[in-house]
């Protein structure tokens, strides 16, 4: 970035597919880092657009509607509505949150392809494509399985492998599958527009290392990996039934490709936002005093890095993102979050079970952010950070603050009097923690502002442990004043630098102190509370989270990973055995018999004896099945008899045929057992 003064900032949030709900991974990825950020700016009074909206097309759409058994439509309307619900409710403060279904968007993408068109910007090229000959479909790389080349995970996907990040085409696959009918693809030719992404190779080294050399150092790391192995053509199109369509005539059947109409979703939905606040558009997206940063994961940096800047490039009028602070991953327990195998903490849920501790979440996931690494959510380190020190430190001070005004002073601010050094000590740190937190924020390091915000907090603790005015009280009041003013002014300014990590509580906490107007540049100062100035009666910003809640949570996963483990296990059944010719299998009477009496063996713990009606005639037979079925469970019962078996003696009784039971891959066995009407003697052929 340089170091110009931007009028105006364009603020993007990746679009989340609407195909499902949102989890705590995308939260700490892309979310909370940009509403953090949002908020800050707004409070330095920038003219801020922060945009987002559920991405609606694209295969993930497709496949969950294949799932559901319902159509795309009905899949899309249902999570947009759950997903921006969640986000309203959890905080997230968008100027917008649109749908790529709208009139506006399908009118923006095609117009922005038919004027590359119209420029020359696509080749047409004909190739062949993967096809699915028992679907009768053209197979977009999502709808491919196969192991990656890379790590051999065996379940990735046509264009990425989701557990070594891998960006791939379905024909690096090693024995690539239909997720349609598991069947292998065939090569099929088919017609589409190829953007020529290497063409704008050089550009696109230039403008990231060259003019960016303050991008993360694994967003860069990617973009650059991508540029040396060489950039190729890349279709813009797809052969599917779901998205835009493409607006040429000979395009019947094919679509937009999701990733070149999902990023003009940002555009098309500050086109809805300018329209509905009486602003232009344009000035948000071609004008060069405007700082356009997309907050993005790991996952789709290279879609924001290299493939959309090329088409806006290609465009020629529009301004390129400044910076692309993307995130890498969050994990779940020392386990990749997956939305396929429910390992998630869906945010819908954690909304409805955690209530009024949207901040909470808020803040352990930016104290815990994924911003280089990969890093790891625990529920034992969400109490840990809640009780530790939302608790104990942030909720700790303002109480006794609040509390201790009310008590000496009937909730007045008193004045300041003479200063100690220890005051001039905490005065002079406050009035730091402003530029570090906003040092820190520019710099897109999350996780180090809210470490500055928290240890702002621990300040305001140590110094009334330090001061001690409930023991001064009685004998200096003047100096009490003087500690109860400080410590309020400190709190001031927590409650506005607050403001872009804990919004709901710097909500609470400005409401308590009868804080009114608020700037970022008002906070660090010592004119925020007037003397006399009457505050509220407090409120605890924040309670203990007991064991029992979050070992509810863990079990919830646990349980959860047993229940993929059971869906996952391959049955194991006792080999085949030798083969038999017919006349052998012909040589067994089969018959249905009824169980007319049972009883133990003596003496035994395995054994029962049965009396049979085999509608030959009613005949003992011992079994060894006592450990699986009781006596009396057994009376009455319809039997596979095998009635031809040469009698043998068991424990002295002399057993008169088998009974016929299925074993269980565990031992445990189950009767084989004809319908209740078969008739005694019946044949089993």
């Amino acid at each position: 970035m340089s170091n110009k003064e931007f009028k105006r900032y364009t603020i993007t949030s990746a679009l989340p597919y609407a195909n499902g709900p949102v989890h705590i991974g995308h939260l700490a990825g892309v979310y909370v880092p940009a509403d953090i950020y949002a908020r800050f700016l707004r409070l330095k009074g920038r003219d801020v657009a922060f945009i987002c909206g559920s991405d609606e097309h694209g295969v993930a759409i497709e496949l969950r509607a294949r799932k559901e058994g319902v159509t795309p439509q009905q899949v899309v309307d249902k999570y947009h509505e759950q997903i921006k619900k969640s986000f309203e409710q959890f905080g997230i403060s968008f100027d917008i949150y649109s749908r790529t279904s709208s009139a506006t968007h399908h009118k923006t993408a095609s117009d922005f392809f038919k004027k590359l068109n119209d420029h020359g910007k696509f080749v047409e090229q004909s190739s062949e494509q993967f096809y699915d000959p028992k679907a009768k479909q053209f197979l977009a790389d999502r709808y491919i399985k196969g192991t990656c080349p890379t790590c051999s995970f065996p379940e990735a996907y046509g264009d990425q492998c989701e557990n070594c990040g891998s960006t791939l085409s379905p024909a690096e696959l090693i024995n690539p599958k239909s997720m349609l009918s598991g069947e292998s693809p065939v090569m099929k030719e088919t017609k589409h527009w190829y953007f020529p992404l290497d063409q704008y190779e050089e550009w696109l080294r230039h403008w990231i290392v060259e003019e960016h050399p303050e991008w993360k150092s694994n967003v860069a790391g990617q973009c650059k990996s991508w540029l040396d192995n060489g950039l190729r053509p890349r279709p813009m199109t797809r052969d599917l039934d779901w998205g835009i369509p493409v607006p040429l005539e000979g395009a019947e059947g094919k679509v937009l490709y999701v990733w070149f109409d999902a990023p003009i979703g940002y555009i098309s939905a500050t086109k809805d936002w300018a329209a509905s606040v009486g602003k232009n558009w344009e000035d948000y997206w071609k004008n060069e005093d405007t700082r356009l940063i997309h907050f993005i994961g790991k996952d789709n940096i290279v879609f924001h890095c290299v493939i959309f800047p090329a088409l806006l490039k290609a465009d020629g009028d529009y301004i390129l993102p400044d910076n692309v602070p993307a995130n890498e991953f969050l994990n779940l327990e020392s386990n990749k979050i997956s939305t396929s195998r429910n390992w998630a903490v869906w945010l819908h849920e954690y909304l409805e079970e955690f209530p009024d501790k949207q901040d909470v979440l808020r803040y352990v996931l930016t104290a815990n952010a994924p911003e280089t690494k990969d890093n790891d959510f625990t529920w034992k380190d969400f109490q840990t950070r809640n009780n530790s020190e939302l608790v104990a430190i942030f909720g700790n001070f303002i109480n006794r603050a609040v509390v201790l005004t009310h008590k000496y002073f009937d909730g007045k601010i008193p004045s300041r009097n003479e200063l100690t050094e220890r005051d001039e000590e905490v005065i002079a740190a406050i009035r730091t923690y402003p530029e570090k937190i906003e040092k820190s924020l520019e710099q897109f390091r999350f996780r180090e502002a809210s470490t500055h915000l928290m240890d702002l907090a621990r300040e305001g603790n140590k110094y009334l442990a330090d001061t001690e005015p409930w023991k001064l009280i009685k004998t200096d009041q003047s100096r009490v004043e003087t500690i109860m003013n400080i410590a309020l002014q400190l709190a001031g300014s927590l409650a506005i630098l607050s403001e872009p990590f804990l919004p709901f509580t710097s909500d609470k906490l400005r409401k308590m102190l009868n804080q009114t107007e608020v700037a970022w540049s008002m906070a660090g100062g010592l004119g925020l509370m007037a003397d006399g100035q009457q505050i509220n009666e407090g409120v605890l910003l924040f309670d203990k989270i007991e064991d029992e809640t979050v070992e509810a949570q863990v079990q919830k996963l646990m349980d959860t990973k047993k229940a993929n483990e059971a869906a996952n296990e391959v049955p194991k059944v006792a080999p085949a055995k030798d083969e038999v010719v017919f006349d052998d299998f012909m040589k067994m009477d089969l018959r249905v018999g009824e169980i007319k009496t049972a009883e133990k063996v003596e003496k035994s713990n395995k054994l029962l004896k049965f009396t049979v009606d085999t509608g030959l005639d009613v005949r003992t037979i011992v079994s060894g099945v006592a450990k699986h079925f009781t006596a009396e469970e057994m009376i009455g019962r319809k039997v596979v008899v095998m009635s031809n078996l040469a009698p043998r003696k068991i424990m002295g009784i002399e057993s008169q045929g088998m009974l016929l039971f299925a074993e269980n891959a565990d031992g445990s066995l189950k009767a084989v057992s004809p319908d209740k009407d078969a008739e005694n003697g019946a044949g089993i052929a």
